[in-house]
């Protein structure tokens, strides 16, 4: 009880002392402050769904709304046929005991896919937090279930590899009792805001010291109601993290794509063509869910060449690609996610230097023979391909040529052969068909 008066009673006081720094709480001001540069460079990080939805496993991590919120027929007769007329969403949180939970395997598999950071669901909209908040008493990780500090575990291990951690917090909570108060009185009252969801964000960041802060559960009210912009001032100012932390956009209804630090716009979004904001596509394994499903088909899965193909585009286009999985209540990870997420660090170890750190070129792609991707880095373009042509000629329209121009392909020994096409174009002579991977990459030097 110490530790929920300590935050209570801190929160006030941070909420609405004077900032003190560069940023006033209004969106004109937070706007302008510059992303911190590792999120452009990494490019690549691992979304991780997890909490008590994991023990029914059944339809999606929005399993606790389906059933008793919309009252689907599919959830209510899952629960009918499986389960006591009196069984409780609450009394599932016995049951996820992530028993073989092994942070540093955990934390291995993330690093050898090639991410540079990992973002786990401290809480879900269904209010589970999965680490001792002291404003969710009995409803957390370390009072129940697992009884451990599972956003703590895996933020050390993940560390330890030179990876960044990020948190995914959700602002509100489906059921909680002031959560509906304050949504009855037209969110003209704040007790839940400042009793519940902004401790819990002050927490998880002393506590913590997150890389990412990733919002979520922000559209049914405004950013006022959510006292988002007193939290991010707070945040850029006087934090632990002042300096090192980004922020996505999801602080308020209309926040989306607007305000805030990297844009996700939606889930599973993608601009089709290149914004002028940082941006990051978060897209999920499982095509139907983002949490565990214990009825998970193979074919419900993206594959690896699809995967590659949007981790290349999205980075063409300026973005970053966060990958999702979702761990089931013992705390394993699916072996179809751990194959998936050991092919893109296969593939990244061959191809990475197109990927990291790039930034998009004066043309994102073209398609006359194949489609062909571009990133540049270091005064260096490459043109990332899907499809090998039949006649192991690739064509490119776009690079402007000159005689100090050579051509190399990652993974493969020695200088490519190529014709111009006149000053913008080349023909290129690729290798013996090098057809064990699922995209090619070459790297043009002295090409503009």
């Amino acid at each position: 009880m110490l530790a929920l008066w300590a935050v209570l009673a801190a929160f006030p006081i941070v909420a609405s002392q004077p900032q003190r720094g560069p940023y006033n709480p209004d969106w004109e001001s937070l706007d302008k402050r510059p992303l911190p540069p590792w999120y452009d460079q990494a490019k690549f990080g691992i979304f991780v769904h997890w909490g008590v939805f994991a023990v029914p496993g059944f339809g999606s991590e929005w399993f606790w709304w389906h059933w008793q919120g919309t009252k689907d027929p599919a959830y209510v007769n899952f629960m009918k046929k499986n389960y006591p007329p009196d069984f409780s969403y609450a009394d599932f949180a016995p049951k996820f005991k992530a028993e073989f939970f092994d942070p540093e395997e955990w934390a291995d598999l993330f690093r050898d896919s090639g991410a540079k950071y990992v973002v786990l669901t401290t809480k879900h909209h269904e209010g589970f937090t999965n680490w001792g908040s002291p404003t969710s008493w009995n409803w957390n990780s370390v009072d129940a279930g697992p009884h451990q500090d599972l956003v703590g575990e895996l933020g050390d291990a993940v560390r330890k590899r030179g990876m960044h951690y990020g948190v995914y917090h959700s602002l509100f909570e489906w059921f909680h009792p002031l959560y509906l108060s304050d949504k009855k009185s037209g969110f003209k009252t704040q007790d839940f805001v400042f009793s519940k969801a902004m401790p819990e964000l002050y927490d998880l960041v002393t506590r913590y010291k997150p890389d990412v802060i990733w919002s979520d559960g922000d559209w049914e009210a405004a950013d006022s109601y959510w006292n988002s912009t007193q939290f991010l001032a707070w945040l850029y100012n006087e934090s632990p993290v002042k300096d090192s932390v980004v922020t996505n956009d999801r602080w308020g209804a209309g926040c989306s794509c607007k305000h805030g630090g990297f844009y996700n716009c939606a889930d599973k979004y993608s601009p089709g063509q290149l914004p002028s904001h940082k941006w990051e596509k978060c897209t999920s394994v499982d095509k139907l869910s983002w949490g565990h499903r214990r009825n998970m088909k193979l074919n419900q899965l993206l594959d690896l060449p699809s995967i590659i193909q949007d981790l290349v585009q999205t980075v063409s286009l300026g973005g970053n690609y966060l990958l999702n999985v979702g761990p089931s209540a013992e705390g394993t990870l699916a072996v179809a996610f751990e194959e998936r997420l050991r092919g893109v660090g296969a593939w990244l170890a061959l191809n990475g230097d197109a990927i990291y750190s790039s930034q998009p070129w004066r043309v994102q792609n073209e398609n006359v023979t194949v489609p062909i991707w571009y990133t540049f880095k270091d005064s260096n373009v490459y043109a990332i391909f899907f499809t090998w042509p039949s006649d192991n000629t690739l064509k490119l329209m776009t690079p402007k040529v000159s005689p100090l121009t050579n051509v190399t392909m990652l993974g493969n020994p020695g200088l490519l052969k190529w014709t111009p096409m006149g000053q913008t174009g080349l023909n290129v002579i690729l290798p013996f068909p090098f057809l064990t991977s699922q995209a090619w990459t070459l790297k043009l030097q002295g090409v503009a």
